[in-house]
Protein backbone atom coordinates (compact mmCIF):
# COMPACT_ATOMS: atom_id res chain seq x y z
CA UNK A 1 0.00 0.00 0.00
CA UNK A 2 2.94 2.35 0.73
CA UNK A 3 4.53 1.53 -2.24
CA UNK A 4 1.14 2.50 -4.32
CA UNK A 5 0.68 5.45 -2.38
CA UNK A 6 4.66 7.01 -2.98
CA UNK A 7 4.19 5.60 -6.93
CA UNK A 8 1.09 7.83 -6.76
CA UNK A 9 2.89 10.75 -5.18
CA UNK A 10 5.83 10.69 -7.83
CA UNK A 11 3.06 11.15 -10.37
CA UNK A 12 1.06 13.89 -8.63
CA UNK A 13 4.88 15.63 -8.21
CA UNK A 14 5.72 15.30 -12.21
CA UNK A 15 2.46 17.22 -13.19
CA UNK A 16 2.78 19.58 -10.26
CA UNK A 17 6.06 20.36 -11.43
CA UNK A 18 5.38 20.18 -15.05
CA UNK A 19 2.03 22.61 -14.81
CA UNK A 20 3.34 25.52 -12.29
CA UNK A 21 6.73 25.65 -15.21
CA UNK A 22 4.12 25.45 -18.35
CA UNK A 23 2.54 28.16 -16.23
CA UNK A 24 5.53 30.80 -15.71
CA UNK A 25 6.79 29.84 -19.14
CA UNK A 26 3.44 30.99 -20.84
CA UNK A 27 3.12 33.81 -18.71
CA UNK A 28 6.65 35.39 -18.26
CA UNK A 29 8.67 33.95 -21.37
CA UNK A 30 5.99 33.37 -23.94
CA UNK A 31 4.96 36.86 -26.09
CA UNK A 32 1.32 35.52 -26.81
CA UNK A 33 -2.08 36.03 -25.50
CA UNK A 34 -1.61 33.13 -22.78
CA UNK A 35 -2.72 34.16 -19.71
CA UNK A 36 -2.49 32.01 -16.65
CA UNK A 37 -5.18 30.24 -14.91
CA UNK A 38 -3.67 30.92 -11.89
CA UNK A 39 -3.20 34.60 -11.70
CA UNK A 40 -7.02 35.12 -13.08
CA UNK A 41 -8.83 32.64 -10.17
CA UNK A 42 -6.26 35.18 -8.18
CA UNK A 43 -7.49 38.54 -9.41
CA UNK A 44 -11.19 37.16 -9.52
CA UNK A 45 -11.10 35.90 -6.25
CA UNK A 46 -9.24 39.48 -4.70
CA UNK A 47 -11.55 41.31 -6.94
CA UNK A 48 -14.72 39.76 -5.74
CA UNK A 49 -13.46 39.90 -1.94
CA UNK A 50 -12.50 43.93 -2.22
CA UNK A 51 -16.06 44.46 -3.74
CA UNK A 52 -18.19 43.07 -0.88
CA UNK A 53 -15.60 44.69 1.36
CA UNK A 54 -16.27 48.48 -0.41
CA UNK A 55 -19.79 49.12 0.61
CA UNK A 56 -18.77 49.69 4.02
CA UNK A 57 -15.59 51.45 3.69
CA UNK A 58 -16.38 55.28 4.53
CA UNK A 59 -15.83 57.12 0.94
CA UNK A 60 -14.53 56.71 -2.67
CA UNK A 61 -10.78 57.60 -1.43
CA UNK A 62 -11.07 54.54 0.81
CA UNK A 63 -12.34 52.37 -1.77
CA UNK A 64 -9.74 53.24 -4.27
CA UNK A 65 -6.89 52.97 -2.21
CA UNK A 66 -7.98 49.41 -1.03
CA UNK A 67 -8.72 48.28 -4.98
CA UNK A 68 -4.90 49.63 -6.01
CA UNK A 69 -3.82 46.62 -3.50
CA UNK A 70 -5.67 43.87 -5.78
CA UNK A 71 -2.99 44.37 -8.86
CA UNK A 72 0.06 44.42 -7.17
CA UNK A 73 -1.19 41.79 -4.51
CA UNK A 74 -2.35 38.96 -6.90
CA UNK A 75 1.11 39.23 -8.88
CA UNK A 76 2.62 38.67 -5.82
CA UNK A 77 0.14 36.10 -4.59
CA UNK A 78 1.02 34.29 -7.74
CA UNK A 79 4.58 34.54 -8.16
CA UNK A 80 4.42 32.72 -3.97
CA UNK A 81 1.75 30.56 -5.46
CA UNK A 82 4.41 29.14 -8.13
CA UNK A 83 7.27 28.82 -5.26
CA UNK A 84 4.78 26.40 -3.03
CA UNK A 85 3.76 24.37 -5.95
CA UNK A 86 7.32 23.43 -6.65
CA UNK A 87 8.20 22.85 -3.23
CA UNK A 88 4.95 20.75 -3.25
CA UNK A 89 5.92 18.77 -6.31
CA UNK A 90 9.59 18.47 -5.65
CA UNK A 91 8.63 17.23 -2.07
CA UNK A 92 6.39 14.26 -3.92
CA UNK A 93 9.02 13.04 -6.28
CA UNK A 94 11.64 12.95 -3.17
CA UNK A 95 9.22 11.36 -1.07
CA UNK A 96 9.02 8.58 -3.65
CA UNK A 97 12.88 8.85 -4.21
CA UNK A 98 13.77 8.45 -0.41
CA UNK A 99 12.70 6.71 2.58
CA UNK A 100 12.22 9.70 4.67
CA UNK A 101 9.16 10.42 6.21
CA UNK A 102 6.95 13.24 4.41
CA UNK A 103 7.80 16.51 6.17
CA UNK A 104 11.53 15.04 5.74
CA UNK A 105 10.85 15.65 1.88
CA UNK A 106 9.25 18.55 2.05
CA UNK A 107 12.00 20.09 4.31
CA UNK A 108 14.74 18.80 1.90
CA UNK A 109 12.54 20.44 -1.24
CA UNK A 110 12.01 23.79 0.41
CA UNK A 111 15.57 24.01 0.90
CA UNK A 112 16.19 23.17 -2.78
CA UNK A 113 13.53 25.20 -4.42
CA UNK A 114 14.79 28.03 -2.20
CA UNK A 115 18.63 27.14 -2.75
CA UNK A 116 18.91 27.36 1.39
CA UNK A 117 21.18 24.37 1.77
CA UNK A 118 19.87 23.56 5.31
CA UNK A 119 18.48 20.28 4.67
CA UNK A 120 19.37 17.20 2.52
CA UNK A 121 19.09 13.85 2.17
CA UNK A 122 21.86 11.50 0.97
CA UNK A 123 20.61 8.93 -1.62
CA UNK A 124 21.92 9.57 -4.74
CA UNK A 125 18.33 9.76 -6.38
CA UNK A 126 17.27 12.44 -3.86
CA UNK A 127 21.11 14.43 -4.88
CA UNK A 128 20.02 14.66 -8.54
CA UNK A 129 16.21 16.52 -7.69
CA UNK A 130 17.74 18.46 -4.99
CA UNK A 131 19.67 19.98 -7.85
CA UNK A 132 17.16 20.05 -10.13
CA UNK A 133 14.92 21.67 -8.22
CA UNK A 134 17.48 24.23 -7.24
CA UNK A 135 18.05 25.03 -10.81
CA UNK A 136 13.98 25.16 -10.86
CA UNK A 137 13.44 27.34 -8.40
CA UNK A 138 16.40 29.58 -9.13
CA UNK A 139 15.30 30.19 -12.70
CA UNK A 140 11.58 30.86 -11.24
CA UNK A 141 13.30 33.48 -8.31
CA UNK A 142 14.91 35.03 -11.28
CA UNK A 143 12.25 35.28 -14.05
CA UNK A 144 10.11 36.92 -11.66
CA UNK A 145 12.72 39.68 -11.16
CA UNK A 146 12.74 40.69 -14.40
CA UNK A 147 9.42 40.88 -15.01
CA UNK A 148 9.08 43.62 -12.57
CA UNK A 149 10.70 45.96 -14.21
CA UNK A 150 8.69 45.16 -17.75
CA UNK A 151 5.73 45.26 -15.43
CA UNK A 152 5.60 49.14 -14.24
CA UNK A 153 7.55 50.00 -17.77
CA UNK A 154 4.56 48.95 -19.02
CA UNK A 155 2.24 51.10 -16.51
CA UNK A 156 4.50 54.01 -16.54
CA UNK A 157 3.89 53.75 -19.94
CA UNK A 158 0.22 53.21 -19.94
CA UNK A 159 -0.06 56.29 -17.43
CA UNK A 160 1.27 58.96 -19.40
CA UNK A 161 -1.10 59.53 -22.08
CA UNK A 162 -4.00 58.87 -19.39
CA UNK A 163 -2.21 61.86 -17.66
CA UNK A 164 -2.00 63.84 -20.45
CA UNK A 165 -5.82 63.32 -21.36
CA UNK A 166 -7.22 64.64 -18.45
CA UNK A 167 -6.71 68.35 -19.21
CA UNK A 168 -8.90 67.48 -23.28
CA UNK A 169 -11.41 65.00 -21.48
CA UNK A 170 -12.31 66.12 -17.66
CA UNK A 171 -11.78 63.97 -14.93
CA UNK A 172 -13.62 61.58 -14.72
CA UNK A 173 -12.49 61.23 -19.09
CA UNK A 174 -15.94 61.54 -20.86
CA UNK A 175 -15.96 61.37 -24.49
CA UNK A 176 -18.74 64.31 -24.84
CA UNK A 177 -16.05 66.55 -23.05
CA UNK A 178 -13.64 65.77 -25.12
CA UNK A 179 -15.09 66.98 -28.39
CA UNK A 180 -16.69 70.19 -26.38
CA UNK A 181 -13.34 71.35 -25.14
CA UNK A 182 -11.42 71.07 -28.19
CA UNK A 183 -14.24 73.28 -30.16
CA UNK A 184 -14.76 75.49 -26.72
CA UNK A 185 -11.40 76.17 -27.63
CA UNK A 186 -11.13 76.23 -31.48
CA UNK A 187 -8.57 73.46 -31.00
CA UNK A 188 -10.39 70.66 -33.15
CA UNK A 189 -6.57 70.72 -35.46
CA UNK A 190 -5.48 68.97 -32.41
CA UNK A 191 -7.88 66.16 -32.46
CA UNK A 192 -6.87 64.18 -35.36
CA UNK A 193 -2.90 63.60 -34.09
CA UNK A 194 -4.86 62.98 -30.13
CA UNK A 195 -7.12 59.91 -32.27
CA UNK A 196 -3.46 58.66 -33.60
CA UNK A 197 -1.66 58.99 -30.36
CA UNK A 198 -4.25 56.95 -28.41
CA UNK A 199 -4.60 54.15 -31.79
CA UNK A 200 -0.46 54.02 -30.86
CA UNK A 201 -1.58 53.42 -26.94
CA UNK A 202 -4.31 50.85 -27.75
CA UNK A 203 -1.77 49.02 -29.78
CA UNK A 204 1.07 49.36 -26.99
CA UNK A 205 -1.56 47.99 -24.30
CA UNK A 206 -3.19 45.29 -26.71
CA UNK A 207 0.22 43.59 -26.42
CA UNK A 208 1.62 44.52 -22.76
CA UNK A 209 -2.07 44.35 -21.32
CA UNK A 210 -3.22 40.96 -22.97
CA UNK A 211 0.45 39.51 -22.19
CA UNK A 212 0.60 40.30 -18.99
CA UNK A 213 -3.14 40.54 -17.92
CA UNK A 214 -2.20 41.25 -14.02
CA UNK A 215 -1.66 45.23 -15.54
CA UNK A 216 -5.33 45.93 -15.73
CA UNK A 217 -5.64 45.54 -12.30
CA UNK A 218 -2.84 48.35 -11.37
CA UNK A 219 -5.11 51.56 -10.55
CA UNK A 220 -3.67 54.89 -11.79
CA UNK A 221 -2.06 56.99 -8.73
CA UNK A 222 -4.86 59.42 -8.94
CA UNK A 223 -8.43 57.28 -7.80
CA UNK A 224 -10.39 59.41 -10.03
CA UNK A 225 -8.37 58.70 -13.29
CA UNK A 226 -7.96 55.04 -15.35
CA UNK A 227 -6.75 53.75 -18.39
CA UNK A 228 -10.30 52.12 -18.94
CA UNK A 229 -12.07 55.06 -18.56
CA UNK A 230 -10.15 57.11 -20.69
CA UNK A 231 -9.91 54.61 -23.47
CA UNK A 232 -12.95 53.92 -23.74
CA UNK A 233 -13.42 58.14 -23.60
CA UNK A 234 -11.85 58.76 -26.98
CA UNK A 235 -13.70 55.96 -28.43
CA UNK A 236 -16.53 56.98 -27.02
CA UNK A 237 -15.80 60.80 -28.33
CA UNK A 238 -14.70 59.06 -32.22
CA UNK A 239 -18.35 56.87 -32.22
CA UNK A 240 -19.80 60.48 -31.25
CA UNK A 241 -18.32 62.28 -33.79
CA UNK A 242 -18.92 60.23 -36.48
CA UNK A 243 -22.67 60.23 -35.01
CA UNK A 244 -22.87 63.87 -35.11
CA UNK A 245 -20.92 65.21 -37.86
CA UNK A 246 -19.88 62.45 -40.25
CA UNK A 247 -18.54 64.57 -42.70
CA UNK A 248 -16.15 66.73 -40.78
CA UNK A 249 -15.42 63.62 -38.63
CA UNK A 250 -11.35 63.11 -39.47
CA UNK A 251 -10.17 59.44 -40.22
CA UNK A 252 -7.94 59.00 -37.29
CA UNK A 253 -11.20 58.55 -35.49
CA UNK A 254 -12.21 55.76 -37.27
CA UNK A 255 -8.45 54.44 -36.77
CA UNK A 256 -8.62 54.78 -33.15
CA UNK A 257 -11.96 53.47 -33.02
CA UNK A 258 -10.65 49.96 -34.79
CA UNK A 259 -7.98 50.17 -32.74
CA UNK A 260 -9.24 50.58 -29.51
CA UNK A 261 -12.33 48.05 -30.01
CA UNK A 262 -8.93 45.62 -31.20
CA UNK A 263 -7.38 46.37 -27.82
CA UNK A 264 -10.42 45.43 -26.08
CA UNK A 265 -11.26 42.49 -27.43
CA UNK A 266 -7.68 41.05 -26.91
CA UNK A 267 -7.70 41.73 -23.34
CA UNK A 268 -11.15 39.86 -23.39
CA UNK A 269 -9.41 36.65 -24.95
CA UNK A 270 -6.47 36.99 -22.43
CA UNK A 271 -9.27 37.03 -19.81
CA UNK A 272 -11.80 34.54 -21.59
CA UNK A 273 -14.49 37.08 -21.30
CA UNK A 274 -17.15 35.81 -23.79
CA UNK A 275 -18.12 38.64 -26.55
CA UNK A 276 -19.57 39.24 -29.67
CA UNK A 277 -17.12 39.23 -32.70
CA UNK A 278 -19.64 41.15 -35.13
CA UNK A 279 -22.04 42.61 -33.73
CA UNK A 280 -25.44 43.63 -35.32
CA UNK A 281 -25.16 47.49 -35.52
CA UNK A 282 -29.09 47.09 -34.62
CA UNK A 283 -28.25 44.52 -31.48
CA UNK A 284 -28.97 47.52 -29.12
CA UNK A 285 -26.81 48.80 -26.47
CA UNK A 286 -26.87 49.27 -22.41
CA UNK A 287 -26.52 52.71 -22.26
CA UNK A 288 -29.87 54.64 -22.23
CA UNK A 289 -31.04 57.17 -25.33
CA UNK A 290 -31.56 59.64 -21.71
CA UNK A 291 -27.83 59.46 -21.21
CA UNK A 292 -27.00 59.88 -24.45
CA UNK A 293 -28.97 63.08 -24.75
CA UNK A 294 -26.75 64.22 -21.58
CA UNK A 295 -23.92 63.98 -24.36
CA UNK A 296 -25.34 65.28 -27.06
CA UNK A 297 -27.35 68.74 -24.95
CA UNK A 298 -23.56 69.12 -24.11
CA UNK A 299 -22.15 69.66 -27.46
CA UNK A 300 -25.56 71.38 -28.04
CA UNK A 301 -24.79 74.00 -25.44
CA UNK A 302 -21.18 74.85 -26.69
CA UNK A 303 -22.31 75.18 -30.92
CA UNK A 304 -21.09 72.41 -31.78
CA UNK A 305 -21.18 72.19 -35.65
CA UNK A 306 -24.14 69.08 -35.48
CA UNK A 307 -25.02 67.29 -39.33
CA UNK A 308 -27.84 65.06 -37.37
CA UNK A 309 -30.49 65.54 -35.21
CA UNK A 310 -30.57 63.68 -31.26
CA UNK A 311 -32.43 60.61 -32.79
CA UNK A 312 -30.56 60.30 -35.71
CA UNK A 313 -27.43 60.11 -34.00
CA UNK A 314 -28.69 58.50 -31.13
CA UNK A 315 -29.73 55.62 -33.83
CA UNK A 316 -25.62 55.75 -35.76
CA UNK A 317 -24.27 55.79 -32.08
CA UNK A 318 -25.64 52.49 -31.31
CA UNK A 319 -24.33 50.75 -34.40
CA UNK A 320 -20.51 51.88 -33.01
CA UNK A 321 -20.98 51.43 -29.52
CA UNK A 322 -22.12 47.62 -29.61
CA UNK A 323 -19.10 46.95 -30.97
CA UNK A 324 -17.04 47.47 -27.74
CA UNK A 325 -19.69 48.20 -24.49
CA UNK A 326 -20.60 44.58 -23.57
CA UNK A 327 -16.68 44.18 -23.27
CA UNK A 328 -16.31 47.51 -21.57
CA UNK A 329 -18.91 46.21 -19.00
CA UNK A 330 -17.48 43.46 -18.48
CA UNK A 331 -14.18 44.44 -17.46
CA UNK A 332 -15.71 47.15 -15.37
CA UNK A 333 -17.55 44.16 -13.29
CA UNK A 334 -13.56 42.78 -13.00
CA UNK A 335 -10.76 45.69 -12.79
CA UNK A 336 -13.91 48.06 -11.44
CA UNK A 337 -12.26 51.19 -12.42
CA UNK A 338 -13.76 54.88 -10.95
CA UNK A 339 -17.46 55.76 -11.57
CA UNK A 340 -17.67 57.89 -14.91
CA UNK A 341 -20.50 58.66 -17.26
CA UNK A 342 -22.31 56.44 -19.45
CA UNK A 343 -20.27 53.61 -17.47
CA UNK A 344 -22.03 50.93 -15.79
CA UNK A 345 -23.78 52.41 -12.45
CA UNK A 346 -21.71 51.28 -9.10
CA UNK A 347 -23.56 52.81 -6.51
CA UNK A 348 -21.84 50.61 -4.03
CA UNK A 349 -18.18 52.31 -5.22
CA UNK A 350 -19.69 55.93 -5.79
CA UNK A 351 -21.43 57.75 -8.42
CA UNK A 352 -20.67 59.23 -11.30
CA UNK A 353 -19.60 62.72 -11.64
CA UNK A 354 -19.34 64.93 -14.51
CA UNK A 355 -16.34 66.80 -15.74
CA UNK A 356 -16.75 70.61 -15.74
CA UNK A 357 -14.55 73.64 -16.48
CA UNK A 358 -14.68 76.65 -14.66
CA UNK A 359 -13.27 79.53 -16.16
CA UNK A 360 -12.04 81.28 -13.20
CA UNK A 361 -11.45 85.50 -13.57
CA UNK A 362 -11.35 88.78 -11.93
CA UNK A 363 -15.09 89.38 -12.59
CA UNK A 364 -16.18 86.21 -11.60
CA UNK A 365 -13.88 84.42 -9.38
CA UNK A 366 -16.51 81.43 -8.83
CA UNK A 367 -16.26 80.31 -12.56
CA UNK A 368 -20.15 80.92 -12.71
CA UNK A 369 -19.92 80.51 -16.06
CA UNK A 370 -18.57 77.44 -17.61
CA UNK A 371 -18.13 77.83 -21.39
CA UNK A 372 -21.20 78.32 -21.66
CA UNK A 373 -22.38 74.75 -20.40
CA UNK A 374 -25.44 74.00 -18.38
CA UNK A 375 -25.13 73.25 -14.25
CA UNK A 376 -26.06 70.05 -15.20
CA UNK A 377 -22.33 69.11 -15.95
CA UNK A 378 -20.79 70.79 -13.35
CA UNK A 379 -20.19 68.85 -9.85
CA UNK A 380 -18.31 70.54 -6.93
CA UNK A 381 -15.50 67.75 -6.91
CA UNK A 382 -14.94 67.47 -10.58
CA UNK A 383 -14.09 71.86 -10.92
CA UNK A 384 -11.20 72.47 -12.92
CA UNK A 385 -9.77 75.76 -12.72
CA UNK A 386 -8.34 77.61 -16.30
CA UNK A 387 -6.15 80.59 -15.77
Amino acid sequence: METLIRLAALVSGIAIVAGTAWSVFTSLVVPRVTSSRAMRAIARFLGVSVRRLSPHLPNYEVRDRVLSFIGPAAMVMLFAVWLVLLVLGFGLIIWWASSRDFGSAMAISGSSVFTLGIATGNEGGTKALEIIAAGTGLLVVALEIAYLPALYNAFATRETEVTLLATRSGIPAWGPEILARHHMLMTMDELPPLYSDWERWAAAVSESHANYPALMWFRSPVSSRSWLVGLVAMMDSAALYHSVSPQQTPHQARLCLSMGTGCLRSMARALQVPHETDPLPTAGIRLTREEFADGFRRLESIKFPLERDLEDSWRHFQGWRVNYEPIVDALTRLIVPPPAPWFLARPNLGMAEWPAVLNRTPDDPDGVQAFGSSKTFKTPSARESKS
